[in-house]
């Protein structure tokens, strides 16, 4: 694994959603790509907000068919999937750099933060009792720049 070179640079994704199913030696369906193509367009998304976004143009795409496909793609390693506490699981095309995540407690956004150090795994425990480090997760928690201004004004106010 190896560090972004700057922030908000990720792994860049395949050209089309179908070339990055068929290098994922997965089978190319019309679910799959709307799929692949809504998280290119909202990083982070639940599988709700996934299937929000491909509704319109594919209405008979059920939630569970959403899911299956989230699914398929994280065992492919499309995806990762990150499950901030309190909020539903979200996925992300950005994958196999062991990068972080800002979560905002008031409005739930999230946001990529790459490792501390900037190779991984980032963190190293004083002691690994036995285990083989691959990847360390780090969740950094407070108020967005948006949800900030919104607490100042009201103290404000």
């Amino acid at each position: 694994m190896t560090a972004p070179t700057s922030p908000s640079v990720a792994a860049a994704p395949a050209a089309s959603a179908a070339d990055a199913l068929r290098a994922a030696g997965l089978r190319v369906t019309e679910p799959r790509t709307a799929v692949y193509d809504a998280l290119r367009a909202l990083p982070h998304a639940s599988a709700d907000a996934v299937h929000a976004a491909i509704a319109g143009d594919l209405p008979r795409t059920s939630l569970q068919s959403v899911y299956n496909a989230l699914g398929d793609f994280e065992g492919a390693g499309l995806v990762r999937r990150i499950e901030p506490a309190g909020q539903p699981m979200r996925f992300e095309l950005r994958t196999g750099d062991n990068h972080h995540h800002l979560v905002c407690t008031s409005c739930g956004a999230v946001e990529d933060v790459d490792c501390a150090v900037g190779e991984a795994p980032c963190l190293h425990p004083s002691d690994v009792r036995g285990f083989t480090v691959a990847v360390a997760e780090v969740t950094y928690w407070g108020l967005c720049p948006n949800c900030a201004a919104e607490a100042a004004d009201a103290d404000a106010a």
